[in-house]
């Protein structure tokens, strides 16, 4: 049985090594797209997954595709097409390291993958199916996510979600706010922003935490304070973890997707309901999946900028 399989986008981040004397960046392009973050940090602490998705037949398709399979992902879901190019994303970091993205995907080959490719043998031996809503911006992959979701709910997996909102994909904010709000009543499990909870509601991470458990149903929320770490909330336990101190920025390109795979690994390890966490355990799971993030942002890159276990434990301890 896989742990857990993730659907969505795999893509190419170009992010700035330098720039010239007329602003133009020299850029490095690293493996990425939020999933396969995700799906990396939970090989690395363990468990097994596999990616549903969709590369161009192209020199980044075929590197994607090997970096996932020398990761441990399991590749058999991602479809190679060669109509289209596989998707780039072009990153510009301030001076703290945080990020702003730019995408040549119009159409990229994440948002052509079709419902009938989505490989309901592979979801039906899983236990956890994760999504974002950046599958959710045009067709075909919109519906081919809604037919992934159909296929994990018949076979009883746990649904994690993570918003993932980047603006400049979709045709306008209201858009974007509708297929975050469609999403968050399919999931258990929500890994979300203070910013996105902003967005959507224009609340305090507590209040949105609370919005999702009793309006939307979700079971474990986890509320991302960026620099400052955690709010989270699972039946009537709260905790808050801060980040680790003394960490020197490079890139935070990843970090949220590293969180989130590293709480899902320590969340898989106890083997419990989400909304049956004790208190103890819920704290375990956002300090350790803090530490990873944290120590994620001193490299560049998602998929290539998880930390080791041994780092992470060290850190802890």
């Amino acid at each position: 049985m896989t742990d857990v399989i993730a659907l969505g986008e795999l893509l190419i981040d170009f992010a700035p090594v330098r720039t010239d004397e007329n602003g133009y960046p020299t850029l490095a392009a690293h493996p990425g797209g939020a999933p396969g973050n995700f799906l990396a940090a939970l090989n690395k602490y363990g468990c097994s997954t596999a990616m549903i998705g969709k590369v161009g037949r192209d020199l980044f398709g075929r590197l994607l595709l090997e970096t996932l399979q020398k990761a441990g992902i399991d590749t058999r879901g991602v479809i190679t097409d060669g109509d289209v190019f596989t998707t780039l994303a072009f990153v510009s970091l301030d001076q703290s390291g945080n990020r702003d993205f730019s995408f040549a995907r119009k159409p990229g080959a994440d948002t052509c993958l079709k419902p009938e490719e989505v490989d309901e043998s592979l979801l039906a031996s899983a236990r956890v199916f994760h999504f974002g809503t950046l599958s959710l911006t045009d067709e075909p992959a919109a519906s081919a996510t809604r037919r992934a979701l159909e296929i994990a709910k018949k076979h009883g997996l746990l649904v994690s979600l993570d918003p993932n909102l980047r603006k400049p994909l979709w045709k306008n904010e209201n858009a974007a706010r509708q297929a975050i709000e469609w999403s968050l009543g399919q999931a258990d499990i929500v890994k979300i922003s203070d910013e996105e909870i902003s967005f959507l509601w224009g609340l305090s991470p507590e209040e949105g935490a609370e919005r999702l458990l009793k309006d939307f149903g979700v079971s474990l929320v986890y509320v991302t304070l960026g620099p400052k770490g955690c709010y989270a909330a699972a039946g009537d336990r709260r905790v808050t973890v801060l980040s680790p101190s003394g960490i020197h920025v490079v890139d935070t390109t990843g970090a949220g997707d590293i969180f989130g795979g590293s709480a899902m690994s320590r969340f898989l390890r106890l083997g419990k309901d989400p909304g049956s966490l004790t208190e103890e355990e819920l704290r375990g799971i956002v300090s350790f999946a803090c530490t990873a993030a944290s120590l994620s942002t001193q490299k560049h890159g998602g998929i290539s900028s998880v930390p080791e276990l041994e780092e992470v434990l060290a850190r802890l301890s």
